[in-house]
């Protein structure tokens, strides 16, 4: 893959992609960006549990070529479902966009409220009168 014939879609430049991992350049990965630390944790980390869990007799020794193949077809399918949404959401036209922005963006200002004209704040007024205790002439 030469990386002159991307399509526009692409989300990395031609020359940042050399300095990409070698993990996410064999995928072939457009939309998910996976830094070195984290390409090491999908490939070596795999591997290491896949080892670990062997060698607890919890799973056979194929889980160590087989862990590692798993979670990098896991990466590419996100990077597949992650290129059809930009796609879907590049084929949204532009007056269907400003309407869900406008439909989504919160609305500030105030509202008319009928106050009754004997409330105070703070204050609450009922028509029972309130309880009063009287002193115990006993104690």
């Amino acid at each position: 893959m030469t990386g002159t014939n991307r399509p526009a879609w692409a989300t990395l430049a031609v020359d940042e992609e050399r300095y990409r991992p070698l993990y996410a350049r064999l995928l072939g990965l457009r939309f998910v960006n996976p830094g070195g630390v984290l390409c090491f944790l999908f490939f070596e980390g795999t591997v290491a549990l896949a080892v670990l869990l062997a060698l607890a007799e919890l799973v056979t020794w194929w889980a160590v070529l087989v862990l590692p193949v798993v979670v990098a077809a896991m990466v590419k399918l996100n990077d597949m479902v992650a290129a059809i949404v930009v796609r879907s959401a590049a084929l949204v036209p532009e007056q269907e966009r400003d309407r869900f922005r406008r439909q989504m963006e919160p609305v500030v200002g105030r509202a008319q409220v009928e106050w009754i004209s004997h409330s105070v704040s703070g204050v609450v007024i009922t028509a029972d009168p309130a309880p009063t205790r009287r002193a115990d002439p006993s104690r």
